[in-house]
C-alpha cells in the first residue's frame, strides 16, 4: 500500500495536469474551431484610437468589413479625412466619424470631444490603439522630460479617459467590447531595457485590462488585451477573435 503523502502528492500532480491540460484544450477551441462573433450585437458603431496608421487603420478596415460604422480618432485631420475617404469609397453604405485629437496634449479636451462624439450613438466596440515610444534606444536619464511627459499623456492617460468616456454607454446597454493594444516589451520579455518607460505604460495597459475584464465581465462588458512584439509599419494586422 502505497504511503498516504505520496498518494495526496500523485492527486496534486494530476490536478496541474488536468488544469494545464483544460487550458490548452480551451485555447486550441478558441483559435481554431470558435466561430467568430458577430461584432455588431455589442453595437453598432466601432471608436479606434491611432486610426489613420498601421495597426489601427487596419482595424478601422476590418471592423468596416464587419458592417460597423466608424469614429476614427488621431492627431492628424488631413490624414483622417484621407482614411475615411478610403473607407467609404469601399463601404459606402458606413458612417464615419473623425476627431481630431493629439493626445499628447491636453487629455482633458480630448476626452470631452470623445464623450461628445459618442453622444447618441452605439459605440460596442472601443479598440484603444493609440501609442507611442522613444525616438531612439535611450537610457532611463538620457530620455527628455518633453519626451517622458509624452509617453505617459498618451500611452497611459489617453487610454485611460478614453475608455472613460466610452463605458458609461456601454454599461447602460449592457454589451460592449474594450480591445487594448498592449505590447511584448510589457509582459513577454523579463525587461525592456532601453525602453524602460515604454514598457512600463504598456504593462500598466495589460493591468488595466486584466483588472477591467474582472470588474465588467458580469456586466455584457468584453475586456481584452492584445500582446504584439515588433509591427512594421507596413504589415497589416489581422482581426483576432474578441
Amino acid at each position: 500500500m502505497q504511503p498516504t503523502w505520496l498518494l495526496a502528492l500523485s492527486f496534486l500532480g494530476f490536478l496541474s495536469f488536468l488544469t494545464r491540460s483544460i487550458s490548452l484544450l480551451n485555447w486550441v477551441f478558441t483559435t481554431f474551431f470558435r466561430s467568430p462573433k458577430n461584432l455588431n450585437n455589442y453595437g453598432s458603431w466601432a471608436l479606434i484610437t491611432g486610426a489613420t496608421d498601421g495597426i489601427g487603420k487596419a482595424f478601422a478596415n476590418q471592423l468596416a468589413r464587419q458592417g460597423l460604422n466608424l469614429i476614427l480618432v488621431s492627431r492628424n485631420l488631413n490624414k483622417l479625412k484621407t482614411v475615411s475617404a478610403e473607407i467609404r469609397a469601399q463601404f459606402p453604405h458606413l458612417k464615419i466619424k473623425v476627431v481630431a485629437q493629439d493626445f499628447s496634449g491636453n487629455i482633458s479636451a480630448g476626452a470631452g470631444l470623445i464623450e461628445e462624439a459618442v453622444k447618441g450613438v452605439e459605440v460596442g466596440v472601443l479598440i484603444n490603439n493609440v501609442g507611442i515610444t522613444y525616438p531612439r534606444a535611450m537610457y532611463f536619464h538620457e530620455v527628455e522630460e518633453e519626451v517622458v511627459k509624452g509617453i505617459i499623456r498618451v500611452n497611459l492617460k489617453g487610454t485611460t479617459w478614453v475608455t472613460r468616456a466610452v463605458l458609461p454607454g456601454m454599461l447602460n446597454r449592457k454589451r460592449g467590447a474594450i480591445v487594448n493594444v498592449g505590447s511584448g516589451a510589457s509582459i513577454v520579455v523579463p525587461s525592456h531595457p532601453l525602453y524602460t518607460i515604454y514598457a512600463a505604460t504598456k504593462a500598466y495597459i495589460d493591468k488595466l485590462s486584466r483588472s477591467l475584464y474582472v470588474e465588467y465581465k458580469l456586466r455584457g462588458i468584453d475586456v481584452q488585451c492584445q500582446i504584439r512584439m515588433c509591427v512594421p509599419r507596413r504589415y497589416r494586422y489581422m482581426w483576432q477573435q474578441i
